[in-house]
């Protein structure tokens, strides 16, 4: 790994590093946030952060303001980036598709197959990386924003054993049956919609065994909400899931505002299942 940055902050350290990834087959960057009691006799929890459509590593460390808590309540904070990325990358001019766009699914078609399988890199290498280099123990939540919420959602609901907990902001709940899910997995997965399911929050929940805590939070003033969003249909699909809660709030939007609003909540809410005793 190289290291690209490191910025004190609110006494613990905010690290920005790039590697070369085996699963997606590039270079990749991520953020890491170390909270000042992390050390190799004292590893901490991690909450990985997964970032939204057009967004970086860079978005949520530099604009959520979650770093305060994440000190005081000893969580390191793991921010990859939102797709592969460089020159050799399949990408598309429009926003919601290639680079900036990977949606956390294994690509199966071409010509995205080679370097767009985000789910494995999220669930199962970075992971790998970041136990194996830094002073973070086997307790791990996930937690993400619009793109990144159905990632966080998709990926904790495949994998229960791996995730203490789960929480999302204005989150693509539903994808298969919305404007940018459909034109992600078309490309991604191609014209099977049966695939399109496994990578469905709606449909993983319904099916769920698990009960993996999940707290979802929607703005109703978001401007995708009843186009691309639709947290209601979270809501009905998970009524045999008690450990779901969403929860409305009102005046909010799809921005980082909103984020910043009630992040450190999320904190919390992780705190609770990460086995962290709040000082």
């Amino acid at each position: 790994m190289e290291l690209l940055s490191v910025q004190r902050c609110h006494s613990g350290e905010q690290h920005r590093y790039q590697h070369q990834s085996d699963t997606l087959n590039c270079a990749m960057t991520f953020s890491i946030y170390l909270p000042q009691c992390a050390s190799m006799d004292h590893p901490v929890p991690t909450l990985y952060w997964l970032s939204g459509l057009t967004c970086s590593d860079e978005n949520f460390s530099t604009k959520a303001g979650v770093q305060r808590a994440a000190n005081e309540l000893g969580i390191a904070l793991v921010i990859p980036d939102t797709s592969p990325r460089g020159d050799d990358v399949p990408d598309n001019e429009a926003y919601d598709l290639g680079q900036g766009a990977g949606f956390y699914i294994n690509a199966i078609q071409q010509p995205w197959v080679h370097n767009y399988q985000m789910y494995d890199y999220i669930a199962v290498e970075l992971p790998h990386l970041i136990e194996s280099h830094f002073p973070v123990n086997h307790l791990r939540s996930i937690a993400g924003h619009s793109m990144g919420g159905h990632g966080a959602l998709i990926i904790g609901l495949h994998n229960p054993h791996r995730y203490c907990s789960i929480s999302a902001f204005s989150p693509i709940c539903n994808p298969s049956k919305t404007p940018w899910g459909q034109k992600a997995f078309r490309h991604y997965l191609g014209d099977d919609t049966s695939l399109w399911e496994e990578f469905d929050a709606c449909c993983l929940i319904s099916n769920a065994n698990a009960q993996t805590p999940i707290l979802v939070d929607q703005g109703d003033k978001d401007e995708f909400l009843d186009t691309e969003l639709h947290p209601e249909r979270l809501v009905q699909a998970g009524k045999q899931y008690p450990s779901l809660t969403v929860r409305t709030q009102h005046g909010y939007d799809h921005s980082y505002y909103f984020i910043a609003s009630f992040i450190e909540e999320h904190l919390h809410f992780h705190a609770k299942y990460l086995d962290v005793t709040e000082k």
